[in-house]
């Protein structure tokens, strides 16, 4: 019998504002299919706020697994350390300031039972501020032979919706430390050992858009992420190495844009919707 127990796994650290997370973690406890635990790898000392609301959630019905690193050791080392204590075959990505609609857990594990996949995302509603206030969706192609090509150019899922099968993470080596790359890295490795992929159309995530995410776009050391994201695209299999050097400066513009350019060229390439074939 197949076994649809999840764990969703967060990472935190002391810069996310604690009512973010707070707000983050009880959409989680509020899914209509509830989890069945919730590992959370504190990347580091957090302050008191955030230890506060850690606090709040203990003992709420479901397990509440606390990873602490002893200090701050980026995304993938601590997405790594929660995957090593995962007890269940099914990973439920979530970050610590976003927030998953109430159904999400139930709408995708529905998808999931149907078959045949073992990757799948959704778009997001992107909010600035209020969660009312909405800015755009961010939708990404849907079925696996476009999510494959489009993962030549770009990462392929909304890592904030992804629900993953374990022993696929765990086969291709889980999460490795390539900055600010990291996500994108293991789609790439995971499309690379066979996993089928699927996104849902719907909106299952609130993501925290404003600023800051345009400010990690064009954050300080992003070209050489970039050379090493294109390299390891080359390894995989996955480009030619022609394309990734055209994906490298295609890219490279992009996050060279001035903000009001990159803004409404960011809106023109995800904010509609796409071929679902």
């Amino acid at each position: 019998m197949d076994d649809w127990r999840t764990s969703v796994l967060m990472t935190v650290y002391h810069r996310v504002e604690p009512d973010h997370f707070e707000r983050a973690l009880e959409s989680m406890f509020s899914q209509s299919l509830p989890p069945d635990e919730i590992i959370v790898v504190e990347d580091g000392p957090l302050g008191a706020g955030l230890l506060d609301v850690l606090a709040g959630f203990e003992g709420r019905g479901i397990p509440l697994v606390r990873v602490a690193l002893p200090e701050n050791r980026g995304s993938a080392i601590a997405s790594q350390a929660g995957l090593e204590v995962a007890r269940h075959p099914w990973i439920v990505r979530m970050d610590a300031d976003d927030i998953s609609l109430p159904h999400r857990l139930e709408t995708q594990m529905g998808e999931l039972r149907r078959g045949g996949c073992d990757v799948i995302g959704s778009a997001m509603s992107e909010f600035d501020g209020e969660e009312d206030r909405l800015v755009g969706t961010r939708t990404l192609p849907l079925e696996h032979d476009a999510i494959a090509r489009y993962a030549r150019i770009n990462s392929p899922v909304n890592n904030p919706s992804a629900v993953i099968r374990r022993a696929h993470l765990e086969a291709v080596g889980g999460y490795r430390h390539v900055p600010l790359m990291e996500d994108y890295d293991v789609y790439a490795r995971l499309l690379a050992h066979g996993s089928v992929f699927r996104n849902l159309a719907e909106p299952l995530v609130l993501f925290r858009a404003g600023e800051a995410m345009f400010n990690r776009r064009a954050a300080r050391g992003m070209l050489a992420a970039e050379r090493a994201m294109q390299r390891n695209l080359v390894d995989y299999g996955l480009v030619s190495r022609p394309r990734s050097w055209f994906n490298l400066g295609a890219r490279s513009v992009f996050r060279a844009l001035p903000r009001q350019a990159l803004r409404r060229t960011y809106r023109v390439l995800f904010y509609r919707s796409r071929d679902a074939r």
